[in-house]
């Protein structure tokens, strides 16, 4: 079978099989030092403008020539819900006069927005070597242009299904992401959280079902983790929440102090910041609000009510009203730099072997 590490370097360009998780939050200078390093970095681009990601790309490029990764969300945008919205903002209500707030006043912050035609036409002029994809797909159209463009595709799968979904429209590798992982859940095809799979046990079956590079992800934060997901089959790994405590990585005061605190029963998968599941450091909003709740509108609109609670929260250096993504393995976190992780999450593992 050959060395599955080695040919995942080879196609995607790279000296280490560590691709580092896209991530809305931390600064786009992480990517920057992980590919330098010689892993994948990648920009989250689901809350940006085009012309913000031809920004982040230029300042990528002028720092390094190594490849990196472009992330975008595939979701569907769903249709205005009045009445959901109207008791959302009736739930919030109490929060809002505790901090002041004027609700007709208040801006909503950016939105998340899947990829469409205009991200479509940044792909081409920018050509990135890679694009990866959370929540499925694009339309095929808009799937074939970003092939078109010359770029490798990866996509997130939380279940064997999702994963042979992927293969058969021509995904390059799949990012099998297990139930540990922070941030949203990739999950497209089967809603249902009790039926989500660990890393451990996702990664293994998901080798053996497609002929692709399986990259696993989720509660991976150093070399004993990469050597386990190696073990299993996995080309390569992502990680997410040891980066970030990296200087690069510019996490806020109230993140990087919850993340510095945390154990491993202080996560929890949440709706209440965006209206889709992702997993996050327990906070105020987090234990009122849910952390699933039924009030909260479909992804993404349940993040505009809650962005000036945020806001007004973080002036006064609290993370109580602010998505905390980290995954379960968040005390693994170290400081230190990114080129330093990414080659010792794969040397390290090496020697793990």
């Amino acid at each position: 079978m050959g060395n599955p590490r080695a040919a995942f370097c080879e196609a995607f360009g790279l000296d280490h099989p560590v691709v580092q998780a896209p991530m809305i939050g931390p600064k786009p200078a992480l990517a920057a030092a992980v590919s330098a390093a010689g892993g994948l970095g990648s920009i989250a681009c689901a809350a940006m403008s085009p012309e913000g990601v031809r920004a982040e790309v230029e300042a990528l490029r002028a720092r390094t020539d190594r490849p990196f990764a472009l992330n975008f969300f595939a979701h569907t945008r769903p249709a205005a819900d009045a009445d959901r919205e109207t008791a959302w903002a009736r739930r919030l209500g109490p929060y809002y006069a505790e901090f002041g707030i004027d609700p007709g006043s208040a801006a909503p912050g950016p939105e998340r927005l899947p990829f469409d035609a205009a991200m479509a036409e940044v792909v081409s002029a920018l050509r990135p070597p890679v694009v990866s994809f959370h929540f499925g797909l694009p339309d095929p159209d808009l799937l074939a242009g970003v092939r078109a463009s010359g770029c490798l595709v990866l996509g997130c799968a939380t279940t064997v299904a999702e994963a042979r979904w992927l293969a058969e429209r021509g995904v390059d590798g799949i990012v099998a992401q297990g139930y540990e992982a922070g941030g949203h859940r990739g999950m497209f095809l089967d809603r249902d959280l009790a039926r989500q799979v660990g890393t451990m046990a996702l990664v293994p079956q998901v080798v053996d079902a497609v002929e692709l590079p399986v990259i696993a992800a989720g509660g991976i934060a150093d070399a004993r983790g990469a050597a386990a997901a190696f073990a299993l089959g996995a080309a390569a790994v992502q990680v997410g929440t040891a980066y970030l405590l990296c200087a690069e990585a510019g996490l806020s005061a109230a993140h990087r102090r919850a993340l510095e605190t945390s154990g491993d029963a202080d996560t929890a998968v949440t709706t209440v910041f965006t209206g889709r599941p992702a997993r996050g450091i327990l906070n105020r909003a987090m234990r009122e609000l849910g952390p699933i709740s039924p009030d909260a509108p479909a992804f993404p609109r349940a993040a505009a009510a809650l962005q000036p609670l945020r806001a007004a929260a973080e002036a006064a250096g609290s993370g109580d009203f602010s998505p905390l993504w980290s995954g379960q393995a968040g005390a693994l976190a170290r400081t230190g730099t990114a080129a330093d992780l990414t080659r010792s999450l794969a040397a390290g593992a090496d020697r793990l072997r």
